[in-house]
């Protein structure tokens, strides 16, 4: 298979609409967001970027908050609760036509760079319920390990929160 060349860039206004299609095809492995939504955790957001293919597609993106946040998450507020500093990893999506080409390590490893200026912890969470184990293998693999489990949607889901210390 020939290597398809990829830039990462920072969020758009213009890019909310089909970042916001891409999340929803991988419900429930993320949660659903609004654009609205998806508009106030983005002009909040510690780390918040894309990887577009040379056709102009998202391939995938990481949204990533710090604990100055406003966000009402459970996962989130959990971490908030606990730690002083941390930069939450919220939504990590691969669109499904780009899964297994590496881009949830390449947006992860750029990630990890910018984050290199902040002594903070790498926060998120993998649901356990319903079962997400390619999440939970990706995470390992980058020295994640569980801290804590939540019951979240009213019992519906049980996520592993996660945490890298750095």
């Amino acid at each position: 298979m020939k290597a398809r060349p990829f830039r990462i860039r920072d969020w758009s206004l213009r890019d909310l609409v089909a970042i916001s299609r891409i999340n929803e095809t991988e419900i429930p492995h993320v949660s659903s967001i609004t654009v609205a939504e998806l508009k106030v955790l983005a002009e909040q957001s510690f780390y918040f970027r894309l990887l577009e293919s040379e056709s102009g597609d998202i391939a995938g993106f990481v949204l990533a908050l710090d604990e100055t946040a406003t966000y009402s998450s459970l996962n989130f507020q959990w971490f908030k609760s606990r730690y002083p500093r941390f930069i939450y990893i919220d939504r990590v999506v691969v669109s499904a036509s780009y899964q297994g080409l590496g881009i949830g390590r390449l947006l992860y490893e750029d990630l990890e760079e910018v984050a290199k200026r902040s002594s903070s912890p790498l926060a998120c969470e993998v649901n356990t319920r319903p079962p997400n184990p390619g999440s939970l293998r990706f995470h390992q693999r980058f020295g994640f390990r569980e801290v804590g489990v939540q019951n979240t949607e009213g019992g519906k889901k049980t996520v592993a929160l996660l945490l890298r210390e750095r």
